[in-house]
């Protein structure tokens, strides 16, 4: 049964969702996180895939697998796209974004004591819209050429795991 448009945007979505959070899961697992925070990210997890299984339990196993691998294929590599573009260009920051304390300091970087910091925010008004924002610069998003290198191999590789993992499309959203 073909799914409608609605439906379709929706199943992306929820697919989109899962394959960023595997994504920062794994990440997680690479470094040293807390527990709590893992496994919080994985009930995340498997009730994305309870949603997803729920969109697509009209369809048959053949269709639902074929769609799914599709589109979390599409979405992973949406994700390097990015992942090259935000290395190509530069992003926009506000020069006037600020650390707050509880007193409601200003600190403009950072503090070493990171728990001092009670918010962030930005010390100046908004302009108008039809005003030229001044407030802007340009900043590289990526610190060195080698955890952009990292970042890209890291993508190939969760790609190259969801392509050859056939079991997975038996029972992945069933875990």
């Amino acid at each position: 049964m073909p799914l409608d448009k609605e439906l379709k945007g929706v199943l992306r979505l929820g697919v989109k969702t899962l394959v960023f959070q595997e994504i920062r899961l794994l990440r997680m697992e690479q470094v040293l996180t807390p527990e709590i925070i893992k496994s919080g990210i994985s009930r995340s997890i498997e009730e994305t895939k309870r949603e997803i299984a729920l969109l697509t339990r009209t369809m048959s196993h053949k269709e639902r697998a074929s769609l799914l691998k599709k589109m979390i294929r599409k979405t992973v590599d949406e994700e390097i796209d990015r992942a090259i573009l935000l290395r190509k260009n530069r992003c926009l920051r506000c020069i006037h974004g600020r650390f707050y304390d509880s007193s409601e300091d200003p600190y403009s970087n950072l503090p070493s004591d990171q728990n001092l910091i009670q918010a962030f925010g930005c010390d100046q008004l908004r302009p108008a819209l039809r005003k030229i924002c001044r407030r802007f610069i340009e900043t590289s998003t990526a610190h060195s050429l080698e955890e952009y290198l990292d970042e890209i191999a890291f993508l190939y590789e969760f790609r190259e795991w969801f392509d050859h993992l056939e079991e997975i499309w038996k029972d992945y959203l069933t875990k």
